[in-house]
């Protein structure tokens, strides 16, 4: 390939505090497709930025449509100027730094090429050599076919000197059994620490801190356990439907999309066991054990819901049944609710409720913890009515930080109780670093830390959850919920057969 004119880091080490990644080739299967254009090019553009890409650096993209190393390249540069112009992308910004997007630009080189071809794979072999990461930003089906290419054509034998990754993108398999065949599949090719299974909301920075928060703080690790922990919620409220992606949603369900990735994720960070080290294999074991104590969850325990048409915003909304690509008698769930026990010693008999969904009330992304209440027998002959529970929330998004709700004295001559919060939001303290939410995981990807990617043992042990739900509502009905509300009133009865209520969208209590 040839030498870009950007031949070196656009910051020093000192300046941003970390090393460049190392030398490496980013190959990126379906190089014209959403993701890449969406989501890896700015993210490769700020990692650019932060002079965290080494000048060796370069981009080979894999598509079966005709085009050019130039093509290729103002494709890109195009959908970069219009996503920078959009208020609603994670990338907008009031310029495109030219030195920034010239280091990327220069490097990126292209290659027409069928994903099930051999053809494509021996081409490959006199395209790349040294360290090379292979991302498969392609439909799920083509995951094992492309790394049955790679493996056989020798494209993911290692050296010394030169390692081979590959990245897998969700949804890694429909049910437990398709999710053990891919697995059982691409590592008849490679070694597990070769592939990186993505989810990128392990990218985001505020769900990278639970560790920090949990296990960096001595008053707040003692009492993160079963006998001072009434229960947690774990919330991915969404105000969107489907919109465009209907194709993709009507096999899929918010269950599969959701749940044994995303949700068991957060799942996994707020309530694993600290580990030894913060090492990759350490961090991942812990995963692995949680997620596989979870206890398969029964259909008595869960709510599936679709939307109808409603108001959003002060706007009408169409229903779930009324978007592109969506039949007209379609019971695809739109949400999900379900309760989850833990089936160890840290949490057993603490309920974990878990829910996520389309078109509801307010965008909200968190993890709530609700303590058990101080005794009450010291307020019983004062106006005190009961003592609310102490509730600490972590909001993942759209704002990101922190925060306990107290019990404290209302200033006045009785002994009256009102609630305050204290908490943090990270603009606060930080200064905001440009951030699609895959800067990390790329990078951690290219120096080789698996950290923030999914195991096999972990990505199965979520599917195992939720694989009595998959079996049971292929006949089960979907209870309606109009756009604009919180969700079904049945998941509202789940919490209050256990005497409790779902938090606030809002960020309040009640």
């Amino acid at each position: 390939m040839p030498e870009s004119s950007h031949d070196a880091p656009l910051k020093d080490e000192a300046a941003c505090g970390t090393k460049p990644a190392p030398p490496c080739t980013l190959l990126i299967f379906g190089a014209a497709g959403d993701l890449t254009k969406r989501l890896l090019m700015p993210s490769l553009y700020n990692l650019a930025g932060a002079g965290l890409l080494d000048p060796g650096f370069a981009i080979l993209g894999v598509d079966h449509n005709d085009g050019s190393d130039e093509g290729l390249r103002t494709e890109l540069t195009t959908s970069m100027e219009t996503l920078s112009k959009d208020p609603g992308s994670e990338f907008h910004a009031d310029r495109i730094d030219p030195k920034s997007w010239g280091f990327i630009r220069d490097r990126i080189h292209f290659l027409k090429g069928d994903f099930e071809d051999a053809k494509t794979f021996e081409a490959l072999k006199g395209k790349v050599s040294g360290n090379v990461v292979f991302y498969l930003a392609v439909a799920p089906r083509f995951f094992g076919t492309l790394v049955d290419g790679l493996g056989q054509a020798g494209l993911l034998k290692q050296a010394d000197d030169a390692f081979r990754r590959v990245v897998i993108e969700k949804p890694f398999g429909s049910d437990l059994a398709s999710a053990q065949a891919l697995n059982a599949r691409i590592l008849k090719q490679g070694d597990e620490s070769q592939f990186y299974r993505i989810d990128h909301f392990l990218g985001k920075e505020t769900v990278q801190s639970i560790m920090a928060l949990r296990f960096a703080n001595g008053m707040l690790e003692p009492v993160w356990r079963r006998e001072y922990v009434d229960s947690i919620q774990i919330t991915a409220g969404e105000t969107v439907g489907v919109e465009e992606r209907g194709g993709f949603y009507e096999p899929t369900g918010a269950l599969r999309d959701m749940v044994p990735n995303h949700m068991f994720q957060l799942l996994c960070m707020v309530a694993m066991e600290p580990p030894n080290s913060f090492k990759a294999e350490d961090v991942r074991g812990e995963k692995a054990k949680l997620a596989q104590a979870v206890k398969p969850i029964q259909p008595d325990h869960a709510v599936r819901g679709q939307y109808t048409a409603g108001t959003l915003e002060g706007k009408p909304v169409v229903g779930y049944r009324e978007e592109p690509h969506v039949a007209e008698d379609s019971t695809t769930e739109t949400y999900v609710a379900l309760k989850l026990e833990i089936d160890n010693w840290r949490w057993a008999g603490v309920p974990f409720y878990v829910r996520t969904g389309k078109r509801m009330t307010g965008r909200r992304t968190e993890i709530a913890i609700l303590f058990k209440p101080a005794p009450f027998q010291l307020f019983s002959d004062t106006p005190v009515a009961e003592l609310s529970p102490n509730v600490m929330r972590i909001t993942i998004d759209p704002d990101h930080g922190a925060g306990t709700e107290l019990n404290v004295k209302v200033p006045g001559p009785q002994m009256q109780i009102g609630r305050v919060t204290m908490g943090f939001k990270y603009a606060d303290f930080f200064q905001n670093q440009p951030n699609v939410g895959y800067e990390t995981l790329l990078y951690d990807c290219m120096t080789g830390d698996a950290t923030l990617f999914q195991r096999a043992d972990n990505i199965e042990a979520g599917w195992a959850a939720v694989e009595p739900l998959l079996q049971a509502w292929k006949t089960a009905p979907v209870e309606d919920y109009a756009a604009g509300t919180p969700g079904p009133k049945a998941a509202d009865d789940l919490l209050a057969r256990d005497g409790r209520h779902w938090l606030g969208l809002d960020g309040k209590t009640d």
